[in-house]
């Protein structure tokens, strides 16, 4: 069984994957299907890590940012033909750098 740790280095390593890709902005997201697909794969391995969270950790670090993953990992898994690009892009503009620095600070505090 993967621990918290683990997770959260899970999460990180997803986060660089898409990065990736993003830094060749929103015009290569839209155009390249193959850089949708790979984002989108690495933000449901963001939601599946941040689900595995144990509940203390979740009760210790309570920020909407792990239920919020969750909620999108499972809208991307379940309505993946009726995907929003937009709002794809909008989490990978936005809410992943939020994400990154709170996993990264948790890693750090951890000696990580």
């Amino acid at each position: 069984m993967r621990d918290d740790r683990l997770r959260l280095e899970d999460i990180l390593e997803a986060i660089h994957a898409v990065e990736k890709y993003s830094r060749q902005g929103r015009a290569a997201f839209e155009s390249q299907e193959l850089i949708r697909v790979w984002m989108i794969h690495h933000l449901e391995i963001i939601g599946e890590a941040c689900r595995g969270l144990s509940e203390e950790f979740r009760r210790a670090h309570p920020e909407e940012i792990w239920s919020d993953a969750i909620s999108f990992r499972n809208v991307l898994v379940h309505q993946y033909f009726g995907i929003d690009w937009e709002a794809v892009w909008a989490v990978v503009d936005n809410d992943l750098p939020v994400l990154k620095r709170r996993v990264q600070d948790l890693l750090g505090a951890e000696g990580g």
